[in-house]
């Protein structure tokens, strides 16, 4: 199988990073230090390499370097499938974020052709717990990861909604004002629900049984009463019947981005939400690791995951086990954790890095595991 991975990173005046650099071997890749050093600033600048706004969702105001305040500037060389691609990711104060590929610019929907990236955050350990949108927002990174052309369908669809709605506030009765949104809300919501259960198929063959992590059933839940929208057809008919309803809310009341994701602990038969939080930690990284797994296959080399303080809550048997799994799969996996310790069990089979913080500037020094 090819490899994928990061070979060199720097970052210049990001977070709290004035200037790093890393060397790397496409091993995985262990980050320990104190709370508040900058572990999880360098996870984030990884995660800026692949579409979207990273994994805290920050503006490239609130990415730049305080009190400077000067812009930022993170670059990569990327090893994949036998290529290896210059990446530059960067904005200058007070501009929207740019990407540059091998020299050129490129919109954010490219890196996911040369690339694949994974993530788990602390954040999502409530992923089970709270509202929809999360879990829409997971499933949605799930189904980006198999088709880039996922992030271009959601936008055509938000688009299309915020003015659909923007009609529906301004109280617009004529229906001629609504066809023609309502038509590219069909064309992409029918896409964007295709992906979708394309990744729950994904996942679901890509469990294994012989993991030391829980199995999980996943359902694409609707979101409305009735019978689940799928198709083109399905959608335009549904928004048309649903003017007048939503004309009372002022907003679009049914569509995939009402849909929400369901799972279920398999060997227990219990909701994900019912389970304890042991449980429900295993759970999401079981799906992560049958993601990866997935990808593998499918694009020809594993994907870089970013798992931040994975290890924190996980017993020295789970650890090894999450270990040997992302070491068997082949992954550059980069994982934060307060202490040294919580990597042992990785040996000389990863990378290590201790970051320290003084005076509001991280720095980041290598060292040896064992």
């Amino acid at each position: 199988m090819s490899a994928l991975y990061l070979r060199a990173l720097s970052l210049s005046h990001f977070r709290s990073h004035k200037s790093a650099r890393l060397s790397l071997d496409g091993r995985p890749v262990a980050l320990f230090g104190p709370n508040g050093a900058g572990k999880t600033n360098i996870l984030e600048a990884v995660s800026l390499f692949s579409p979207g706004r990273g994994l805290r969702r920050a503006t490239a105001e609130e990415l730049s370097r305080k009190p400077e305040a000067l812009g930022w500037k993170n670059t990569a060389e990327l090893v994949s499938l036998h290529q290896v691609h210059e990446l530059e990711t960067m904005a200058e104060a007070g501009q929207a974020r740019s990407t540059r590929i091998d020299g050129k610019a490129a919109p954010q929907v490219a890196l996911g052709r040369i690339l694949r990236m994974l993530w788990l955050v602390p954040s999502m350990d409530r992923l089970w717990l709270e509202g929809a949108e999360g879990r829409r927002r997971f499933l949605d990174r799930i189904a980006l990861s198999f088709e880039p052309g996922h992030a271009e369908a959601a936008l055509t669809y938000e688009k299309a909604m915020r003015e659909r709605n923007r009609l529906l506030k301004d109280q617009v009765h004529e229906a001629a004002w609504y066809a023609a949104l309502e038509a590219q809300m069909a064309r992409s919501g029918a896409e964007i629900h295709r992906n979708r259960t394309l990744a729950i198929a994904r996942l679901s063959e890509a469990q294994q049984d012989d993991s030391a992590f829980p199995a999980a059933a996943l359902q694409l839940v609707s979101g409305a009463e009735g019978p689940a929208l799928e198709t083109e057809d399905d959608l335009a008919a549904a928004f048309a019947d649903s003017r007048r309803q939503d004309l009372f809310a002022g907003r679009t009341l049914v569509g995939p981005h009402r849909a929400d994701l369901g799972a279920t602990y398999v060997a227990k038969d219990v909701e994900a939400k019912h389970c304890s939080t042991g449980e429900q930690k295993a759970l999401l990284i079981s799906l992560i690791l049958a993601n990866a797994r997935a990808l593998a296959q499918d694009f020809g080399a594993p994907p870089i995951l970013l798992l931040d303080e994975v290890a924190a809550h996980l017993d020295a048997g789970r650890r090894a086990a999450l270990y040997n799994e992302i070491c068997a799969l082949g992954a550059q996996a980069w994982m934060t954790g307060t202490g040294v310790e919580l990597f042992s069990e990785l040996g000389n089979r990863a990378q290590a890095f201790e970051v320290t913080e003084l005076d509001g500037t991280s720095a980041i020094h290598e060292r040896e595991l064992g």
